[in-house]
């Protein structure tokens, strides 16, 4: 049985969604209310634009608003002129129209789909009055009017009710990415000594992949409140940037590391190795900390030992050709895999300073929404 205070952390853990879910909930009421308050003729529009441009941050509410209310009103004006402009009578002449209506616009839906409301719209527009005896003028403007009312209150909540900003977001989605690849990494390293799970691994990049997809997504939101002055802090184009070149490390590393090094190497390399593992996981999974608490930017200074101590081995092993008489893509895999360490030592000095801006921001208070 669960007991209260379990199921208490298990809800706030998701107190992002849970206040997606209060956001929702408030905006569907409030726009129902609003509408029934200015006699629209379908308050149930309005309820459901709301319902849409409510999203997971005020950045992708900004961006679902402009793009539902563009496709509205695009979809409104081409409804309303054809039926205006084309005189039609019957059945037959209505369906003409719907295909004259919906084929272009489905088609412009399928180049650009952020206006694939148009094509509700139009149609709306058009089969509307012959349900209510309408003219398609007066048609068109209470469908944009319904719709605004609904976007309107849809974008207030998400300002104003447990508003959830984008450049918050991004400080977890970045964090769960550099845990992520620790995890592929200290995989990846164990395979030249003992060989590897490869499911194990496969899944581990699967799951960067999927993180990546979404970082990005929240990224291009916190740029769209930075650009709406909605919020302020550090460029989020650095941190992007510096987590997908260690995704690209991770996987230049993977490649080097398909199968186990010499055994004569192995023993040689085996306590560089385990260094090298050791120091670069811990930083990032403090630098992973550091971006999810907002805390100052973890030291580097270990990562440096361990690499130099690696590259001493390797000059060793090099100078003792301990690689002599083994096929020439070992060769080719070893010095992959130091270049590969190398680039990844560049990008963990990049991350070392953004972790220090945003925490810095954090520090001094820069993250701030616009209230």
């Amino acid at each position: 049985m669960i007991r209260a205070s379990e199921l208490f952390d298990r809800v706030w853990s998701r107190r992002t969604q849970l206040g997606l879910a209060v956001r929702v909930t408030v905006a569907a009421t409030g726009a129902y209310a609003l509408a029934t308050a200015l006699h629209l003729l379908l308050p149930l529009w309005a309820v459901l634009t709301s319902i849409i441009v409510t999203q997971m941050s005020v950045g992708r509410s900004l961006k679902a608003t402009r793009d539902y209310m563009l496709g509205t009103i695009g979809g409104a004006i081409y409804g309303g002129a054809i039926a205006i402009l084309i005189p039609y009578s019957g059945e037959l002449g209505l369906l003409a129209l719907l295909v004259l209506a919906v084929a272009p616009l489905a088609f412009v839906a399928a180049i650009y789909p952020n206006l694939s409301s148009a094509t509700v719209t139009a149609v709306i527009v058009l089969v509307l009055p012959t349900m209510h005896h309408a003219d398609p003028m007066a048609s068109a403007i209470d469908r944009v009017s319904e719709v605004s009312v609904g976007a309107v209150t849809g974008l207030l909540v998400s300002f104003l009710v447990l508003p959830s900003r984008a450049v918050r977001q991004i400080r977890a989605s970045a964090a769960r990415l550099l845990e992520l690849i620790a995890e592929a990494f200290t995989e990846l390293l164990a395979g030249l000594t003992r060989g590897r799970d490869n499911d194990a691994l496969h899944r581990i990049q699967d799951g960067i992949g999927t993180a990546m997809v979404g970082m990005n997504t929240i990224g291009a939101e916190a740029e769209r409140e930075r650009s709406a002055r909605l919020s302020s802090g550090p460029d989020t184009g650095p941190l992007l940037r510096t987590i997908l070149r260690l995704r690209h490390d991770v996987v230049m590393i993977g490649r080097a590391t398909v199968v186990p090094l010499p055994v004569e190497v192995q023993v040689r390399l085996a306590a560089p190795l385990a260094e090298v593992s050791a120091a670069i996981v811990r930083f990032l999974k403090s630098a992973a900390e550091a971006m999810r608490e907002g805390a100052g930017a973890p030291p580097i200074h270990p990562v440096h030992v361990a690499l130099q101590h690696y590259a001493e081995a390797v000059a060793a092993v090099r100078h003792d050709g301990l690689l002599r008489g083994h096929p020439g893509d070992t060769a080719e895999r070893f010095f992959a895999l130091g270049f590969s360490l190398e680039q990844m030592h560049q990008n963990l000095c990049d991350l070392d300073r953004v972790v220090g801006e945003w925490s810095e921001a954090a520090a001094d208070g820069s993250v701030k929404v616009a209230e």
